[in-house]
């Protein structure tokens, strides 16, 4: 079976990286962490568009470097979690910039994925040093955005929403279906 990967995705303060670490150990692999979070706490949050485009760069890295080392594993585990891909960074770079590097395009045309898991903004905001916007407005704004990036697109996704224990439950019944062969 091949490595199934599924990535969560959606505004900053929806329980994407607790999902991930929850569902990584429901099903006994790796999950992928965001790789901004590091960035930013090493160089600050003043960042530019380069910064974006090193971020992005760094996540695929590290993606990469997760995918390899649970192909390395014999067996295999069936899937990997990953917080954060390419949509994350083109909506953050055209939210923020109001455009996207070519690379952040030509990567989201390269990378394959089985599922997405979009975390809804139904969790109450938590701040923390790294997070921009507990405004609801552009919550739900950033939130309509992602969702409209994954209706136009071939992958099948799920909408993330409820309490923490709802939306892992919601979660593991989509990634049981993609295992299962069912497309959604």
């Amino acid at each position: 079976m091949r490595l199934k990967k599924i990535v969560i995705i959606g505004p900053e303060s929806t329980g994407k990286s607790s999902l991930c670490e929850k569902l990584a150990m429901h099903y006994k692999t790796q999950w992928v962490p965001e790789y901004a979070r590091n960035y930013l706490l090493e160089n600050g949050m003043n960042y530019t568009e380069e910064d974006l485009l090193q971020i992005a760069k760094g996540q695929l890295a590290l993606e990469d470097q997760f995918t390899a080392s649970l192909l390395q594993k014999i067996p295999a585990p069936a899937v990997m979690f990953i917080d954060t891909n390419m949509y994350v960074m083109k909506v953050w770079s055209e939210f923020v910039f109001n455009q996207s590097d070519p690379w952040i395009l030509d990567q989201l045309s390269r990378r394959h994925y089985d599922l997405y898991l979009l975390c809804n903004i139904d969790l109450p905001w938590i701040k923390d040093e790294l997070r921009e916007y507990p405004d609801l407005n552009i919550r739900e704004q950033l939130y309509d955005i992602y969702k409209r990036l994954l209706e136009i697109q071939d992958t099948p996704w799920v909408d993330i929403r409820g309490n923490y224990e709802q939306r892992l439950q919601k979660a593991i019944k989509a990634v049981d279906g993609l295992l299962a062969g069912n497309r959604s």
